[in-house]
C-alpha cells in the first residue's frame, strides 16, 4: 500500500447534518465514495470531537481527518517524458502543456500522460490528490495548467478555485461571426442523448463564460474567454449553444464547413487543423503559501497561428476591418447574455 499525505477538511454550513460519509464524498470529490466508504471501514478517518461512524452527522465547524492509502497497482507509473515547466517551486508546478497530451491516465490512454511525466520529475505527487492535478484541460486543447505539489497547496488551489478566485482566459477561434462579446450564463451537465458528450441541460451544474471579440474574418470569429466556473467542455459546450461552434472541435462542431468563395489556402487549413481551436493562454492565482499574486501567460502554439495568419489573408477588402487583432469586441459590438434553461 501507498500511504497518502493526511488530508484536514473543515465541515462548511451547507454540509451541517449531513451523514459523515456523505460530506466526505462533497469534501473530497478527487476519491470515489466506494474508497472513502474503505476508509471509513478501515476507522482512517477522524473528527476531531470524538469518533464517528459513517451514518453519525457532522456539524458546521468540525475538523474531519483522513488518512488514507492506495494499493501499488493503482499508482500511476512515472515515465521520463518532456515536459515545459513554466514555473516551478517547493508548493507550484506550472506547465504549458501542448495539444495531443492526455492530462491523466484512463482507459484508452494508461499511459504517456502529462501526470506520468509530473510523476517522473517528482514522485511525491503520487501522495497527493489525482497526483496533484487541481483543475484539467482537454487532450486537444494546449495551454496552462497548475499543479499542488503539497496538500497545502492543493487544499488552497482547490478553495481557490471553489471561490472562482482562480483567473482562466483561453484563446478561441469559433465558426460564424460574433457580433460582440458577452456572457453565457447556463447550466451543464451530461447530454441526455449522447451520453459522451456534455451539453447545456436543465438541472446541470451553474455554469458562466465570458467572451469578447478579439478579430473577426469573413465567416470566423477569434474570440477571448474568461471562465467563472470550469465544468467539462465548459468552453466548447457554451460556444456550441451559441451555435458558434470552434474551429476543428470533433464533438460538438458538426461538419467541416469551409466558407464560399474563400482562399485555397484558408480551406486547407480548415480541413488541416483537426482538433478544437481552443489554448489555455493566462492563468492567475494567489500563491498557497505566501499569498502572492501570480500570473503566467502562453504564447499560441504554431497550428493556431497560422490558421489566425489564414483567415486574416482571407480577408475580402475593407471585411473584418473594424476590428484590429488585439482589440475587444464587446467595447464596440453590443454585449449579449445567453442563458440556458434551468
Amino acid at each position: 500500500m501507498t500511504e497518502l499525505a493526511p488530508i484536514r477538511v473543515q465541515v462548511p454550513a451547507e454540509l451541517a447534518g449531513l451523514r459523515l460519509d456523505r460530506a466526505l464524498a462533497a469534501l473530497l470529490p478527487d476519491f470515489s465514495r466506494s474508497r472513502l466508504q474503505q476508509w471509513l471501514r478501515e476507522e482512517r478517518v477522524r473528527c476531531d470531537r470524538g469518533p464517528l461512524r459513517a451514518r453519525d452527522p457532522v456539524r458546521e465547524g468540525d475538523w474531519v481527518e483522513v488518512r488514507g492509502s492506495l494499493p501499488r497497482d493503482e499508482r500511476w507509473e512515472a515515465q521520463e517524458m518532456p515536459v515545459a515547466v513554466l514555473y516551478e517551486d517547493a508548493d507550484l508546478l506550472v506547465v504549458d502543456k501542448p495539444a495531443g497530451l492526455v492530462v491523466h491516465p484512463a482507459a484508452g490512454n494508461p499511459d504517456r500522460t502529462l501526470v506520468n511525466a509530473l510523476l517522473h520529475r517528482d514522485p511525491d505527487l503520487a501522495r497527493l490528490p489525482r497526483s496533484g492535478i487541481v483543475h484539467r484541460i482537454d487532450k486537444d486543447t494546449s495551454g496552462l495548467l497548475v499543479v499542488a505539489r503539497t496538500l497545502r497547496a492543493h487544499r488552497s488551489l482547490v478553495e481557490q478555485l471553489r471561490e472562482h478566485a482562480v483567473v482562466r482566459e483561453y484563446e478561441a477561434v469559433a465558426m460564424g461571426v460574433l457580433t460582440g462579446g458577452g456572457t453565457v450564463d447556463a447550466p451543464i451537465g451530461r447530454d441526455p442523448r449522447h451520453r459522451t458528450r456534455m451539453a447545456v441541460v436543465a438541472g446541470g451544474r451553474p455554469a458562466v463564460t465570458h467572451y469578447r471579440v478579439v478579430a473577426r474574418f469573413r465567416a470566423h470569429t477569434h474570440v477571448r474567454v474568461r471562465l467563472e466556473t470550469g465544468r467539462t467542455h465548459q468552453v466548447r459546450v457554451h460556444l456550441a449553444h451559441l451555435h458558434h461552434p470552434l474551429v476543428g472541435d470533433p464533438v460538438y462542431g458538426g461538419r467541416l464547413r469551409i466558407p464560399a468563395g474563400c482562399s485555397p489556402e484558408l480551406a486547407e487549413a480548415l480541413r488541416a487543423f483537426r482538433r478544437q481551436a481552443l489554448h489555455a493562454a493566462r492563468l492567475e492565482l494567489t500563491h498557497p503559501a505566501n499569498g502572492a499574486p501570480l500570473h503566467w501567460e502562453s504564447p499560441l502554439p504554431t497550428d493556431l497561428r497560422a490558421l489566425l495568419a489564414s483567415l486574416a489573408k482571407d480577408l475580402e477588402p475593407g471585411a473584418g476591418k473594424d476590428l484590429e487583432p488585439g482589440a475587444g469586441g464587446a467595447a464596440r459590438g453590443e454585449a449579449r447574455t445567453a442563458r440556458g434553461r434551468r
